[in-house]
């Protein structure tokens, strides 16, 4: 299963004593897990923001000893700058980035707050996706009165801190943490004045021309600027939900506007770092509009930096702006399974040792299930002798393409499933939490063949159609295909019922097996069906190849 990423972005109120911002990011960067990703210190408002990402266990540590060198090192006695602040870990807040919801990203800001109160005896106050009170929501309104007025403010029934002490601390103040959605800042150029890049601003950020002048993009704050450096005006966004307004829709709105205006859009820049599913929403959304067959993730990505003219300003490199590329390491390292050739995974499948195993090998059978069928579709694909078939190989080969790419981290992850259950299982008998680590270990080592299950499960429809209307040529290869995915279904299904077998009975025991039964039963009848589909079509005498 693909890693969880959360970013946490802390801001602490130093900005100006490098000694201490260094001692304060090295902290961060000595937690196991997390990765810096840029500091950021700013002299006049004597404040820094720091970026680190990893998993929701790491960044929670990793917030922890950032605060606790903030104590440490900071004294708000003497704090003065431009940026309002009540603290010296002024705010925290936890942001999800791939594969991780925004309630993890809350249960990190609880797990956070309550650490830090109790280790560190300070208040923290929770906001934005983790306030426990509706005027608690906006970061302003906590820090309303900054640390000046926090002595008296603490002190109100109506701001007892959700966690920590309700006590005034003069050389710390106090910390708002929370969860939010990854802001996106992204610029659009504008061949035309700043004037005319205001107005296209004023029509398209959420909040309009005022009241009962809304604009049309919600989650959305824009202005429009010029910039002497590129001597062209900019619509200067802030993408408070990217899921909601992406840039691509953002872009493509500029351009209706800037047509009535009489002006250019000439390209775009995002500043800062992107998630890549950002990225790959772009792109999926160019190649459907354009009728484009993409599977490659490199290739969407350069789509959208194409489309979006990300390069336009100054060169766009993926490498050092997506966020996963640069975290992602080593894959012999974050994939040590799946980046070893055949034959030495073969003998790590044969080695003296129970993992990898049975769950891994059905992880690698489902996707190579899932390959031969998009193999079969790639073989169908832009050739003249089928080119009657095209909309169809265009509909079937992503969904195959897209199951084998899943499948593959899945190999790796059902050996670590399997490890942390033997983990749990050596904790110390006296351990008290020893119970409850077993049980949540057994569950994942139960979620990851059920996921093996589920992904291999979403081929059977583009299986089908490759069987009706794919290469007569690769019968053999699609028979393969169908029966590799079933035996991966098969291998997945016999993992979750070994895992579930020890657990007592409850409702999601219960529903796991269910599930697992109906994907097992759905995979028998759908090889099946491949098979007697291609077999009921006739083999077409030799022919030379068309180009």
């Amino acid at each position: 299963m693909s890693n969880k990423l959360v970013e946490c972005v802390p801001n602490f109120s130093e900005g100006r004593d490098h000694t201490v911002i260094d001692a304060i990011v090295q902290a961060v960067k000595n937690t196991a897990g997390c990765t810096v990703l840029d500091c950021d210190p700013g002299a006049s408002t004597n404040r820094t923001v720091l970026t680190f990402v990893g998993s929701p266990e790491a960044v929670v540590e990793g917030a922890f000893n950032c605060a606790a060198k903030c104590k440490e090192l900071i004294d708000m006695t003497k704090h003065t700058g431009a940026h309002p602040r009540m603290g010296a870990m002024d705010v925290c807040p936890f942001v999800p980035v791939s594969n991780v919801t925004m309630e993890e990203c809350v249960q990190c800001a609880h797990a956070f707050a309550k650490k830090a109160a109790t280790q560190l005896r300070i208040p923290l106050f929770l906001y934005e996706e983790a306030a426990t009170k509706s005027y608690r929501k906006a970061l302003k309104d906590i820090r309303a009165g900054e640390y000046e007025g926090l002595r008296e403010k603490i002190m109100h029934p109506d701001w007892v801190p959700d966690y920590g002490p309700q006590e005034f601390l003069p050389k710390y103040g106090a910390t708002v943490t929370g969860a939010r959605f990854f802001l996106i800042a992204y610029n659009i150029n504008v061949l035309g004045t700043k004037e005319q890049a205001h107005r296209i601003a004023l029509n398209l950020r959420e909040t309009g021309r005022g009241a009962g002048k809304p604009g049309r993009l919600p989650k959305t704050k824009a202005i429009g600027w010029w910039v002497a450096e590129y001597n062209m005006a900019q619509i200067s966004m802030n993408l408070d939900d990217y899921r909601i307004t992406p840039p691509h829709i953002a872009y493509e709105e500029s351009k209706k506007d800037a047509a009535e205006v009489g002006v250019a859009i000439v390209g775009s820049e995002i500043v800062g770092l992107v998630p890549l599913d950002c990225l790959l929403a772009a792109a999926n959304y160019y190649a459907n509009r354009e009728g484009l067959l993409l599977l490659e993730e490199d290739q969407k990505v350069r789509l959208a930096v194409e489309r979006l003219g990300l390069g336009a300003c100054k060169p766009f490199e993926a490498n050092k702006r997506i966020i996963e590329y640069i975290v992602s390491g080593d894959s012999a390292t974050t994939a040590p399974l799946a980046s070893l050739t055949v034959k030495n995974f073969v003998k790590e499948v044969a080695a003296r040792s129970v993992a990898p195993g049975g769950g891994s090998v059905s992880a690698l059978i489902g996707s190579l299930g899932a390959a031969l069928g998009a193999m079969v579709g790639l073989l169908s694909y832009g050739k003249i002798k089928f080119l009657d078939k095209d909309k169809i190989m265009r509909e079937n080969i992503p969904p195959l393409y897209d199951a084998m790419a899943k499948l593959i981290p899945l190999i790796d992850a059902d050996t670590a499933a399997y490890n942390a259950v033997v983990a749990a299982h050596q904790l110390p008998k006296d351990d008290p939490n020893k119970a409850a680590a077993i049980t949540k270990a057994n569950q994942q080592a139960t979620e990851v063949p059920l996921t093996t299950m589920r992904v291999a499960s979403t081929c059977w429809p583009a299986m089908l159609q490759m069987a009706l209307h794919g290469n007569i040529g690769s019968k053999s290869d699609l028979e393969v295909g169908a029966r590799a995915l079933e035996l991966g279904v098969w291998g997945a299904h016999r993992n979750v019922l070994i895992n579930t077998e020890p657990m007592p009975k409850s409702e999601w025991k219960t529903a796991v097996t269910a599930e697992a039964e109906g994907l097992m039963n759905l995979a028998v009848a759908q090889s099946k069906a491949v098979v007697d589909a291609i077999n009921a079509r006739p083999m077409p005498p030799p022919t030379p190849e068309d180009s």
